[in-house]
């Protein structure tokens, strides 16, 4: 697998905290940022359009630092990052990917998020989530590490984020839906997991694609899609399967794992 370092290189970020400690992925406030800018933008111009422009119309200035804050944390929000960057140019492809689109690059820079995914994706549709059980999860590896306040605060921020997403439904209980994934999230998914190093069946079995929370027939059928979009080359015979991604450089461990 490709090291830790390398994939903090690509946009990946590891260790015990994460920007859920403070708000949720804030896809509303996503949606209107990239909205009001091209693919052109820099974080410069995000900066500018939150603080200096309001464009999200936080009431102080206070609050439109710590939401540029939060959102450079959570996103990156510049093209030199490159999973920043490939989300951002498929972002627009399609508005219904958008919601797991950003859960996707939210879970791979917030390891708060990406350690609630194996309480969210095993509850069958319409199971009952209650808070106390993020909770309860976010607290068994350390029992002492937040208070009773701050383990509530990062389990509805956590519920929140997945509410986004779509893989949870209901406004004060909590209940599994099932979120609707498209060619762009299979797309981005199979990049996430070829960026640590898998290649083939491999892809389709990592996490990112077990995530979408979709059968593998469906998971292949939307690969073939993006494969005609011309997001990746998608390639299947029999139980040989093969995928590249003619417009993206790969990282350089991930390059070598191919080779060796």
């Amino acid at each position: 697998m490709v090291e830790e370092n390398t994939l903090s290189q690509i946009g990946f970020k590891f260790g015990k905290n994460g920007a859920h400690s403070a708000r949720s992925m804030m896809i509303e406030e996503l949606k209107s940022l990239l909205f009001s800018r091209d693919k052109s933008a820099t974080k410069k111009d995000y900066e500018d359009d939150i603080i200096n422009f309001n464009i999200l119309h936080k009431p102080t200035e206070k609050s439109r630092s710590l939401t540029f804050r939060h959102l450079v944390d959570l996103y990156g929000m510049s093209m030199d990052i490159p999973l920043f960057n490939i989300f951002r140019k498929w972002w627009e492809l399609s508005e219904d990917a958008q919601p797991i689109l950003a859960l996707q690059l939210a879970v791979a820079r917030d390891p708060i998020l990406r350690n609630s995914a194996s309480v969210i994706l095993p509850l069958q549709l319409g199971e009952h989530l209650s808070r106390e059980t993020v909770e309860q999860h976010l607290a068994k590896d350390d029992p002492e590490r937040f208070s009773a306040a701050s383990l509530k605060s990062f389990a509805q921020n956590i519920n929140g984020t997945w509410t986004q997403a779509n893989y949870l439904e209901g406004k004060t209980k909590k209940y599994r839906s099932q979120p609707k994934a498209t060619y762009v999230n299979i797309a981005y998914a199979l990049f996430l997991a070829h960026c640590h190093g898998l290649s083939g069946q491999r892809l389709f079995d990592s996490f990112w694609c077990k995530m979408l929370s979709q059968d593998k027939e469906h998971l292949y059928e939307l690969a073939h899609r993006a494969s005609l979009r011309g997001l990746i080359n998608f390639k299947q015979i029999s139980e040989v399967i093969e995928v590249t991604f003619p417009n993206i450089e790969l990282p350089n461990a991930a390059q070598s794992k191919e080779q060796n």
